[in-house]
């Protein structure tokens, strides 16, 4: 349908296994993904794209380790692994990704001091990406989304586009979750509580 678009999020080399973000079986959804690009007419991709020493980088922070907390300006932030640096193999796309067909490919992550996990807003839920503005202006009012991870970067894309008012749904056999600390299940339930479809 011409309303339709599908969103990948950030099929990146880091979020594969051998990454340094790897999510399990991150790679196994590469061959649905690619289907999914297929009988899509509009597909729009994401990458995360971190200067070096990236604030959300553990690195980054003295007597700090991976997978830990600490308060930004904008909030808490979960501390990474460095990972998905500007130009880097580890910020491409999967090499299996078929990813040519895709319209538009929005950058998220690479204002230094703030962290971007939806493909709407950056983690201070106030700065857009452009992405609603891009859909809107083209009447894509319908929205799939697929890709890693899906407790944080997916998850919270399906909730600001839920937000924004576009009909959203979550194609969870196209998905991989990190599960840090029940986070899948917890972002299930609020996706459910507000209103994105969850399809295998």
């Amino acid at each position: 349908m011409d309303n339709e678009a599908l969103i990948v999020i950030d099929v990146q080399n880091d979020f594969c296994p051998g990454g340094a973000l790897a999510v399990n079986g991150g790679d196994e959804i590469v061959p649905l993904v690619n289907r999914l690009i297929d009988s899509h007419a509009h597909v729009v991709l994401t990458q995360d794209w971190h200067p070096a020493g990236h604030s959300s980088f553990a690195s980054s922070h003295a007597g700090t380790a991976p997978f830990g907390s600490i308060d930004l300006t904008y909030g808490p932030q979960t501390l990474w692994p460095d990972h998905c640096v500007q130009g880097t193999k580890g910020a491409e796309f999967h090499a299996g990704l078929a990813w040519t067909k895709a319209e538009l490919v929005i950058r998220k992550g690479f204002r230094p001091a703030i962290d971007s996990y939806s493909a709407f807003f950056e983690n201070d839920r106030k700065t857009p990406t452009g992405l609603a503005g891009y859909l809107r202006e083209r009447g894509l009012s319908k929205l799939s989304l697929v890709g890693l991870a899906t407790d944080y970067c997916v998850a919270y894309s399906a909730l600001d586009a839920r937000r924004l008012g576009f009909e959203t749904s979550v194609i969870l056999d196209a998905c991989r979750a990190i599960d840090l600390g029940g986070s899948l299940q917890n972002a299930l339930t609020q996706m459910k509580e507000a209103g994105v479809k969850l399809a295998a």
